[in-house]
């Protein structure tokens, strides 16, 4: 075999494993593209109704298949502002009972541990007293619908203000806070 020919080879080899790599990251790029298109989102906290568990700038992925349970952090519609998202607790799932009395939280009457709050020293309730009934007019969350509340009770806008979130409103559930890097947690509920 002669040097130019062995040059072609080389050539025709190169070029080949060229048009394969490219063609690769064009099928890997399409697959994170449907990924995150059909399952899972990127989200940026915005705003202070988390805090502390979430902070305005934290970066968050969350699962759009996932199973939305008490205590489930979940990204939603926001039902006041088209075409704003929230971040919100899940609180009460259908058909459960909810109320609030001194600064105590309780879900179909049982008192509810909220070790993810952090309360500040104001002097006042965190958790202003109410019921479904006082704020929302029933008595139990209806049929698929959900009651969400904000971990900073005294401004967030949440259910006891906005009223009960659509199942169809809710776009996913938090799993991953990527971002600040010394604060990455996943989130399994």
């Amino acid at each position: 075999m002669g040097k130019q020919q062995a040059k072609q080879q080389t050539e025709t080899s190169f070029g080949k494993w060229l048009i394969e790599m490219i063609i690769l990251a064009a099928i890997l790029f399409t697959g994170v593209q449907l990924i995150f298109y059909f399952v899972l989102a990127k989200d940026v906290v915005s705003g202070p109704s988390m805090e502390t568990s979430f902070n305005d700038g934290d970066r968050l992925i969350t699962y759009r298949l996932g199973k939305i349970k008490r205590g489930s952090v979940v990204v939603l519609d926001a039902p006041d502002e088209p075409g704003t998202l929230y971040i919100k607790r899940v609180i009460g799932l259908p058909g459960d009972t909810i109320e609030a009395k001194n600064d105590t939280l309780y879900v179909n009457g049982q008192k509810v541990n909220e070790s993810y709050l952090t309360k500040y020293a104001t002097g006042q309730n965190f958790t202003e007293d109410f019921s479904l009934k006082s704020k929302l007019g029933v008595n139990k969350v209806p049929a698929n619908s959900y009651f969400v509340m904000g971990d900073n009770r005294p401004i967030s806008k949440d259910s006891r203000r906005i009223g009960f979130i659509k199942k169809s409103a809710i776009k996913g559930v938090v799993r991953l806070r990527y971002w600040p890097l010394n604060k990455i947690q996943i989130f399994t509920n």
